[in-house]
């Protein structure tokens, strides 16, 4: 069975104790050799916990692991902080959180590949646009980055969701984000409004989504803008809703996706 380790650090840009959790393939304990990471980053409510406790298939994350040679780092951050650095809020510095402090303690605690070449990042629903956001936004970080089920646009108009959902989720924005354009050119707090960013770099991206999705819409949105701006990117669409059936069905692709961009 793989290691998994529950580890406490002290983040400078939040200043706080922040909680992760990090996978070790078996060979670890016995190699000298370094790993390339996964960050793998978890939805709106949850914790660093998800990806070990809520997946639908025991110990997935270690056979994950294992079969991939791969450090899996499972970060923890604000319920519903969209992986953002707030100009509103000096409590939400998610992004500087991850980008700075995590990588950092991750790298200089453990046997990595301490280079973009060894940084892949994904995540579902929340942490889906966490991880095409932060990737866009630092090529110089991660090679390849995806998204289940993510959240492409944070328009909720766009979302089939109820009313009382939409608007909630647009007050959350505005407390963390001020004034926000959701009309093109989008904000650059929306995967959709780094496309420009996206043609610049060379992040290798995977991005799905289930047809029964709430997110549906949006994950199409995206997939066009990316086709008409000529992103190269893997999309798929299955059966599938907002839910950890899908996720553990989902997790495995991307896996197979980041080794495939490694071996290139």
């Amino acid at each position: 069975m793989a290691q998994v380790d529950t580890v406490n650090h002290h983040s400078q840009s939040l200043n706080k104790v922040m909680r992760y959790a990090i996978t070790f393939p078996d060979s670890y304990k016995d190699s000298e050799e370094d790993y390339p990471v996964v960050y793998l980053l978890h939805g709106a409510g949850g914790d660093f916990s998800n990806w070990h406790k809520s997946v639908k298939k025991p110990d997935l994350l270690p056979d994950l692991a294992n079969q991939y040679e791969m450090l899996i780092v499972t970060p923890e951050v604000g319920p519903f902080s969209y992986y953002y650095d707030s100009p509103m809020m000096d409590s939400v510095r998610y992004a500087s959180y991850i980008t700075i402090d995590l990588i950092k303690e991750i790298d200089q605690n453990y046997r990595t590949i301490a280079s973009r070449q060894g940084r892949a990042i994904t995540g579902l629903s929340m942490g889906g646009h966490g991880a095409i956001m932060l990737s866009a936004k630092n090529p110089d970080l991660f090679f390849a980055a995806g998204s289940m089920s993510g959240v492409m646009n944070i328009d909720t108009d766009l979302w089939d969701i109820d009313e009382e959902r939409k608007a909630l989720r647009k007050k959350q924005q505005k407390e963390m984000l001020g004034k926000i354009n959701y009309e093109a050119p989008f904000s650059s707090y929306t995967a959709v409004g780094l496309i420009e960013k996206m043609k610049q770099n060379d992040v290798q991206m995977i991005i799905d989504c289930g047809t029964e999705d709430f997110l549906l819409k949006p994950n199409r949105q995206m997939h066009q803008f990316l086709l008409d701006a000529g992103v190269p990117h893997d999309y798929i669409e299955r059966p599938g809703a907002h839910n950890w059936e899908y996720w553990t069905e989902a997790i495995p692709f991307h896996f197979l996706f980041f080794q495939e961009q490694l071996s290139r």
